[in-house]
């Protein structure tokens, strides 16, 4: 088997219009016309999904952080700070630079960029 790529990640959500509203007006992501749900980043679509309808139980991504890669990461959390968004943490790991948030569910994101090879 020969993976080409990832095409989605479902995001956990107990409410599609709170977070259709920090994915497209906060994050600024690109949402699909067709799927309101759904928010291009990159390569990789993030598709909103309530877990309750599936009859499964809610459940952030825990340790699952979606790392989004920006071209200047304090440049991104100060717009995000901007717009209410609170920061839990940064860190420099000699490759990259990280801040980490979350989105109103709880589910964790990363700010990344890399500076390294």
């Amino acid at each position: 088997m020969k993976v080409e790529q990832v095409d989605f990640v479902n995001v956990p959500t107990r409410d599609y219009e709170r977070s259709i509203a920090f994915y497209r007006d906060v994050l600024g992501l690109a949402q699909n016309p067709r799927v309101p749900t759904e928010f291009e980043a990159g390569n990789v679509t993030l598709a909103l999904f309530d877990p309750t309808e599936a009859d499964l139980e809610f459940q952030t991504n825990g340790c699952g952080d979606i790392a989004l890669r920006v071209d200047n990461v304090q440049a991104a959390r100060a717009e995000l700070e901007a717009k209410g968004v609170e920061f839990v943490g940064t860190r420099d790991s000699g490759v990259c630079h990280m801040a980490f948030f979350a989105d109103p569910d709880g589910n964790a994101l990363i700010l990344h960029r890399r500076y390294a090879p």
